[in-house]
C-alpha cells in the first residue's frame, strides 16, 4: 500500500519474472520488466530513487548541469541549448521524456540516441544495486541517464523533468542552472488545479546560491517567490533580465543589468521553428554556463535546432504534440497558410482538459479526422466528437484508430491542403511510425 506522501511502504516484491535474465536481456526484455516492475506508473518522490543512487554513487555528475521543468517549452529549450552547445563544440547529454518511435530516444550523446548496450548496461547495474527497493519504469531510466552521462564524460548534462518538478527524479541532482519555461494546467490528476501550487512543485528544481531563469514573461508570482524562499544567486526572468525583440532580419536578443541598461546583445538572430521565448531563455542559459562560445556558434546552433513533434513539416503534414490550452493556443497562431483545405487529425487523452484545447482549435479547421487512441488513458473519440459539433464544426469524422484515420486523410486531401496533426504523444508517434506513407 502506500504512505500519505506517495511513496511506497516497504516489504514490496519484485514480481517473479520466469526467464528474465539482467545479464543477457535485450532492451525490449528491459523495457517489458520495468513495465512490470513496479505497482504504479507514476509515484512522484525521491526517497526510494536516491537510496539506489546513493549506492550507485550517482547522487551528482562531473560535468555542468542545466535541469529543465515547464508545462510548456521544455523540449524545445533542451534542443536548442544542446544544439548550440554541440555548436561551440561541447559534448552534451540530454534525458528527456517520453520518446516517440525508440525508448533510446529518451538519452542522447551528441544529439544522438545512445545504443541498447549502453542502455542496457546501465539497467543491469542499477537492478543490481537496488536489491529490494522497487523504482519505476522512468526512475530506472533517470539514474541510466546519470550513469551513462557520467560513464561518457560529457561536458553539459540537460535533464528534462518529466511531471511537476520538486518530487520528480531529475531532481534527485543539483543543477548548476534550473530553468523553469511555462506554468499552465495541466497533469492535474497528479499536480492539482491549483496554478500557484503549481508553479511551487515546478520551482522545486532551484537550488540556494546558484541561478534561478524563468523564461516567461508571464509567471504566476509563486515561482519567483520559490526561487527566492530557496535563496537562489539570481533570479532572471524573460522581460527583466533579458529580452528579444523582433527585427528586420530575425530577432534581437538582450541581457540588462540592474538599470535596465544593455550589457550584452545578439543582433539578427536567425528565424526560428521552435519558439524565439525558448531560444531567447537559452541564451540566458549560456551566460550563467560560464563556458566559452564565440558568436558563430551561437547562430549557427539556433539556426540548426530541430525538435521532433514540434511544428514539423512532412509533405502536407504539420505535426506538434500540443495538447493543453496553452500550447494549443501557441500553435493555431503559427498555422500557415494554404491554398486548399486545413485538417485536423487529432486524437487526445481522456486526463487532459479536453473541451479547453477544443475551444482554442475549433474555428481554425475546415475538415477533422478524430482518432481512437490505443492507450488506456485516451478518450473516447464521440466526446470530442460531441463537443466539436456543439461548437457548429461540420465534416468530422470519426476512426478507430490514428492509422485509419490517417489512411483516410492521404486519400481525401492533396498538396494544397494542410494536414495538422496534434493533441498527444500518441497521435504524433502514431504518424511519425508510418513517416513512409507521408512522403509518398
Amino acid at each position: 500500500m502506500k504512505t500519505q506522501s506517495g511513496n511506497l511502504t516497504s516489504g514490496i516484491q519484485t514480481p517473479d519474472f520466469q526467464g528474465f535474465a539482467a545479464e543477457t536481456a535485450s532492451l525490449s526484455e528491459w523495457l517489458g520488466y520495468l513495465e512490470a516492475l513496479h505497482p504504479t506508473e507514476i509515484d512522484l518522490g525521491l526517497d526510494r530513487l536516491r537510496k539506489v543512487a546513493d549506492r550507485l554513487g550517482a547522487t551528482s555528475l562531473p560535468c555542468k548541469v542545466v535541469t529543465v521543468a515547464g508545462t510548456n517549452g521544455k523540449g524545445s529549450t533542451v534542443a536548442l541549448l544542446e544544439s548550440v552547445l554541440r555548436a561551440g563544440g561541447y559534448q552534451t547529454g540530454c534525458y528527456t521524456s517520453p520518446h516517440f518511435l525508440s525508448y533510446n530516444e529518451r538519452i542522447t550523446l551528441d544529439g544522438k540516441p545512445v545504443t541498447d548496450t549502453l542502455i542496457c548496461n546501465a539497467f543491469a547495474q542499477i537492478e543490481k544495486a537496488r536489491g529490494d527497493i522497487s523504482l519505476t519504469y522512468f526512475e530506472f531510466g533517470t539514474l541510466a541517464a546519470l550513469l551513462i552521462f557520467a560513464e561518457q564524460n560529457v561536458d553539459v548534462a540537460i535533464l528534462e523533468v518529466g511531471l511537476g518538478g520538486r518530487l520528480d527524479a531529475v531532481n534527485l541532482i543539483d543543477a548548476d542552472i534550473s530553468v523553469v519555461t511555462t506554468i499552465a494546467l495541466d497533469h492535474e490528476s497528479w499536480l492539482g488545479s491549483d496554478i500557484e501550487q503549481i508553479g511551487r512543485e515546478k520551482a522545486g528544481i532551484f537550488r540556494k546560491g546558484r541561478p534561478a531563469i524563468i523564461g516567461s514573461e508571464k509567471m504566476v508570482p509563486s515561482v519567483r517567490e520559490t526561487a527566492k524562499a530557496l535563496g537562489c544567486s539570481s533570479i532572471d526572468q524573460l522581460g527583466q533580465q533579458y529580452r528579444w525583440q523582433k527585427a528586420d532580419k530575425g530577432w534581437n536578443w538582450q541581457q540588462l543589468n540592474a538599470a535596465g541598461e544593455v550589457e550584452l546583445q545578439y543582433l539578427a538572430l536567425p528565424e526560428l521553428s521552435l519558439p524565439v521565448d525558448n531560444a531567447a531563455t537559452v541564451l540566458q542559459v549560456i551566460r550563467h554556463l560560464g563556458l566559452s562560445l564565440p558568436a558563430q556558434a551561437i547562430y549557427q546552433g539556433l539556426a540548426s535546432a530541430q525538435l521532433t513533434g514540434r511544428m514539423q513539416r512532412i509533405g502536407r503534414f504539420l505535426l506538434d504534440v500540443a495538447h493543453n490550452p496553452h500550447a494549443a493556443n501557441y500553435v493555431v497562431q503559427r498555422l500557415p497558410e494554404v491554398s486548399g483545405k486545413r485538417v485536423a487529425l487529432l486524437g487526445m487523452l481522456d486526463d487532459k482538459d479536453i473541451e479547453s484545447v477544443l475551444d482554442v482549435v475549433a474555428p481554425y479547421f475546415d475538415v477533422w479526422y478524430l482518432a481512437q487512441l490505443d492507450s488506456p488513458r485516451a478518450t473516447d473519440v464521440q466526446r470530442i466528437e460531441s463537443h466539436l459539433s456543439a461548437k457548429g464544426c461540420v465534416n468530422i469524422r470519426s476512426f478507430g484508430s490514428v492509422s485509419s484515420a490517417l489512411s483516410s486523410a492521404l486519400q481525401e486531401t492533396d498538396d494544397q491542403d494542410l494536414i495538422f496533426v496534434f493533441g498527444s504523444f500518441y497521435t504524433v508517434a502514431d504518424v511519425l511510425a508510418e513517416k513512409k506513407r507521408l512522403t509518398t
